[in-house]
């Protein structure tokens, strides 16, 4: 029979051998995606359940992503429409001061993105696919721009999701766009993931809230807080050959961020000749935890690795 002590030591080793040992490495298996046309919007699920839609109804002002639903609680880490500026909606593209029209803010005769009806290309799989062409008009103008977009997207593990948003601008006229901070790429965060409420806003240096990021260059930002017991977040990578990279960021403590080189323009602003085109790529993040636990850095070199080739 083993002494008392020697038993003693044994379960102390045991306990102290599995309180040291690394923790088991998440499951990366890719999960499946399923894509499905409903009135007005694609409805995209991962693993059964809706993860986002793209959503392309008439009425609205321009397309757009809602909801953009975390990995772990389920929950949509964006918001459709909230104050201030109720015109932010979730994940979308679109642009202030375009030969005098506004393709942002609300009011249609203002300027509007209209989607010529989106198509699914790969409706189920690792990935879905959705092709989409629309057209920027507004009463009385010539139309300014058309656009081709593609977004492709997929969930590489159970605690992330992939959202590659590539758009292509082809000017119908000859077009200027002046100094504006309402423009291009960008995503609107719920409330509760918003700095005022404890989030954490980020970029690649390690800037922290508005004070840090606003008006700096950077690769990358993330947003994230905790919400139901658990921590989720949303990044937007910036492409590397993108016409501005790396891009100057507009950032907001209450939940807006975005790369765009719109509000530091010069006085000529940014012109383009009838049929020139403008071709811009994203990556959005969807991840648990912080940007250090989903390690947003690696994923942007995995993302990039082969941008120059």
């Amino acid at each position: 029979m083993p002494r008392p002590a020697a038993i003693a030591t044994c379960i102390i080793t045991l306990l102290i051998t599995h309180h040291l040992a690394p923790a088991a490495p998440p499951n990366q298996t890719p999960l499946d995606l399923t894509a499905k046309l409903v009135p007005n919007a694609i409805d995209v699920s991962v693993g059964g359940k809706l993860f986002t839609a793209y959503k392309f109804a008439p009425d609205q002002k321009y397309p757009y992503l809602f909801p953009v639903s975390g990995p772990i609680t389920g929950k949509t880490v964006t918001t459709e429409t909230s104050q201030p500026y109720p015109h932010h909606h979730s994940l979308f593209f679109g642009c202030d001061k375009v030969n005098g029209g506004n393709y942002w803010q609300e009011g249609n005769p203002r300027g509007q993105i209209t989607s010529k009806g989106p198509k699914i290309l790969e409706a189920k799989g690792k990935r879905v696919v959705i092709e989409d062409h629309a057209q920027w008009h507004r009463p009385g103008a010539e139309n300014p721009f058309s656009d081709k977009r593609t977004i492709v997207i997929s969930a590489p593990s159970p605690t992330l999701r992939f959202i590659d948003f590539e758009i292509t601008l082809t000017a119908e006229i000859d077009v200027q766009i002046v100094k504006t901070n309402h423009s291009l790429f960008c995503a609107r965060m719920a409330p509760h993931m918003n700095v005022e409420n404890g989030g954490r806003l980020v970029n690649a240096e390690g800037d922290l809230k508005q004070a840090g990021t606003l008006a700096k260059k950077s690769l990358w930002c993330d947003y994230s807080n905790k919400h139901d017991g658990h921590v989720e977040g949303l990044a937007i990578l910036d492409w590397p050959k993108n016409r501005w990279t790396p891009c100057t960021w507009l950032t907001r403590d209450y939940g807006f961020f975005s790369p765009t080189p719109m509000n530091w323009l010069g006085p000529d602003g940014l012109k383009f000749k009838k049929g020139e085109t403008l071709t811009l790529k994203y990556r959005v993040v969807v991840h648990a935890g912080n940007e250090k636990d989903a390690d947003i850095a690696a994923l942007y070199k995995q993302w990039t690795a082969h941008a120059g080739k």
